[in-house]
């Protein structure tokens, strides 16, 4: 079949205006329909074209049907920003680069702000930095929530002796191959999960088109920082919430989220506010949808739906794991972290609360914060702090780009630090490793008023995706 092409004087020919809208659909075109006949092409483009609000569902010609839109109707009047941000409470401040208290300085002057807070592991992200808390009232910002919907740790302890690591390092190794998957690779036959059967994918159109997508990649994880890992728990006195015996415990973890579906969910609303909520340019990422409007409670919907499939995804990673190793789990910890919730703050009054990188931390909620591939993490039990919104560090937080950090270390280097700290790693990439990292005792230094420590995690055998 012959290479499709698209020309610019083709969709002139049509009736499309002159600049965004042609080269968006010629670029959206040749990306999704490149095995479509060329005059079912044009066919759609000038349905697009001549009846937009047609349009509008289809996660394609939508993109294309909002951008003729744009370019059409007459501007509407921007939401104004506060002269000044709102006060909130920045932890460990001096670990925080410039850009994500810029970005955080931002958020707080949106008209519906009403509280936030910056945790220590904060940098840089788009429109609300990693690491960020924001309060607003009726209304939810989809890049508040981040393009990962949903991502979330997830803890498996068993009664197996951490000695049973280093006599079955290589067997433990092949579980890890064998039982998961990453990136573009996925199970040829994913588990049966009841959250397909959720109603949401007959009855949102956007959802409805990624079902199958759902499905394939369900059980598997994302690329990044998304990782499984066997590792030692180490529990030095008894708690009753954690409800573990103090020693120490061969365990698994894990680190991902809703995968290609909460990606394009978050795509497809973000446009869908970005559209309808005009912000001066600096703040134009953090446009909000209101929950008394239909996109909003359809985003709303949606967000939940990819919070319960990271979730679900992490199940089959542990069950598939738990079996190889013939053990059911003696305690199981999970949080989750990009998304919102409906909170009260102490006034009374409902807010939406969005965590961007940020772990719930209500009080006696517990969670996991982890460190690095060599790096321990942290298994706590949130104080319920109003300053932080109830709310503590996802991580340790990145300190190097993707890019500084694979110019700043060699693969021989990064061997040798693993060897060091008697880390086996499956995958992964330089710009995943330790000097990526900010120090994560010193982050859990500056949120001993946010969290109680109940016991540690020490990664031993790492899978990441190949890269």
């Amino acid at each position: 079949m012959a290479k499709l092409r698209l020309r610019r004087k083709e969709l002139l020919a049509l009736g499309y205006p002159k600049g965004k809208p042609i080269a968006l659909a010629i670029n959206m075109m040749l990306k999704h329909y490149s095995k479509t006949p060329k005059p079912e092409i044009l066919a759609l483009l000038k349905k697009t074209l001549e009846r937009p609000e047609d349009c509008l569902e289809d996660p394609v010609l939508g993109r294309i049907a909002r951008s003729l839109n744009t370019e059409t109707r007459k501007p509407q009047a921007e939401h104004a920003l506060l002269q000044q941000p709102l006060n909130y409470k920045a932890y460990g401040l001096q670990q925080i680069g410039q850009g994500a208290q810029d970005q955080m300085d931002t958020a707080m002057r949106l008209p519906v702000t009403v509280a936030g807070a910056l945790m220590p592991d904060a940098h840089r992200g788009y429109g609300l930095p990693i690491g960020g808390v924001l309060a607003i009232e009726n209304a939810v910002i989809p890049y508040g929530v981040g393009v990962d919907i949903g991502c979330r740790m997830c803890l498996s302890v068993y009664d197996i002796s951490p000695s049973y690591i280093e006599h079955n390092r290589h067997k433990l190794n092949g579980m890890l191959k064998e039982n998961t998957r990453f990136g573009k690779r996925v199970f040829d036959r994913p588990f049966e999960d009841e959250i397909l059967e959720r109603k949401e994918f007959k009855e949102i159109s956007i959802i409805r088109q990624l079902k199958k997508k759902a499905y394939d990649q369900l059980g598997s994880s994302g690329s990044g920082n998304h990782f499984v890992e066997f590792g030692v728990v180490e529990v030095k006195e008894h708690d009753d919430d954690l409800n573990l015996p103090p020693g120490q415990y061969l365990s698994i973890l894990s680190h991902s989220g809703s995968r290609g579906l909460g990606a394009q969910i978050a795509q497809h609303f973000t446009q869908i506010a970005m559209d309808k909520c005009y912000l001066p340019n600096e703040a134009k990422h953090l446009a909000w949808l209101g929950l008394d409007t239909e996109e909003g409670m359809e985003y709303w919907l949606a967000m939940n739906l990819a919070g319960d499939y990271a979730s679900a995804c992490h199940n089959q990673i542990h069950r598939r794991l738990g079996a190889a190793l013939g053990e059911s789990p003696i305690c199981v910890v999970e949080n989750h972290h990009n998304f919102a919730w409906k909170e009260k703050l102490e006034d009374g009054r409902e807010v939406v609360v969005h965590r961007k990188g940020a772990t719930p931390a209500g009080k006696g909620v517990l969670g996991v914060i982890p460190g690095s591939m060599t790096a321990p993490g942290f298994i706590v039990r949130g104080k319920g702090s109003p300053l932080s919104l109830n709310s503590a560090s996802h991580g340790a937080g990145r300190q190097l780009s993707r890019r500084k950090a694979r110019s700043a270390i060699t693969k021989n280097e990064l061997k040798k630090i693993l060897k060091s700290q008697g880390v086996d790693l499956i995958g992964g990439g330089l710009d995943e490793a330790p000097i990526a990292y900010k120090d994560i005792h010193e982050v859990m230094r500056h949120q001993r008023s946010l969290v109680d420590v109940l016991g540690t995690f020490k990664p031993k055998i790492v899978r990441m995706d190949a890269g």
